[in-house]
């Protein structure tokens, strides 16, 4: 057991919360967790825990057993800046790669992945590194995340990634989330 204080309280951003006195930055991949520990900017540990695995958004908040909101930041992370003349057209490309994008009216924002990288620059983006939050889009299914997809699943859940259109541009590690 744990002597931090243990939270199961959220509040997504725009529902009422406390007004947050702290803020916990995290990661893309850090702000996706059941059960987890966290310290704020201000040093306070506490565990946030939840019945299910969550994916939180920039802008929730956390409250703590005292009643301390704790406001959910996008930590800066190092990502790709992908800009070109047919941008919806890029856009395609890395969601048919099941590929996490943050969609902005001039540029598309991905995690670091040279063969992504490569791909886009073939096909005529300018791809740039840059640090910044990362907020990419949700899936249609679900909050927060993309892997909420169907395409050739089996009765058992499994699929075959060769079989929903990757092309000569695929490559067997990239993920679901």
């Amino acid at each position: 057991m744990t002597d931090l204080p243990v939270t199961h309280d959220l509040r997504r951003a725009g529902e009422p919360a406390p007004p947050p006195a702290d803020r916990v930055s995290l990661t893309y991949e850090d702000r996706y967790f059941r059960r987890r520990k966290l310290v704020t900017e201000a040093g306070r540990a506490f565990v946030a825990e939840f019945a299910a695995t969550v994916s939180l958004d920039a802008g929730d908040v956390l409250v703590l057993p005292d009643g301390t909101g704790v406001a959910v930041a996008a930590a800066a992370e190092e990502l790709y800046a992908v800009t070109g003349p047919d941008l919806v057209r890029l856009a395609w490309h890395v969601g048919n790669r099941h590929t996490p994008c943050q969609i902005g009216p001039d540029r598309l924002l991905i995690r670091r992945d040279r063969v992504i990288g490569h791909m886009l620059e073939h096909l005529g983006a300018t791809v740039s590194e840059v640090v910044a939050p990362f907020t990419p889009e949700g899936g249609a299914y679900g909050h927060g995340r993309t892997h909420a997809h169907a395409h050739g699943h089996t009765a058992h859940g499994e699929h075959a990634h060769g079989e929903h259109g990757h092309g000569e541009h695929a490559h067997g590690d990239h993920a679901h989330d």
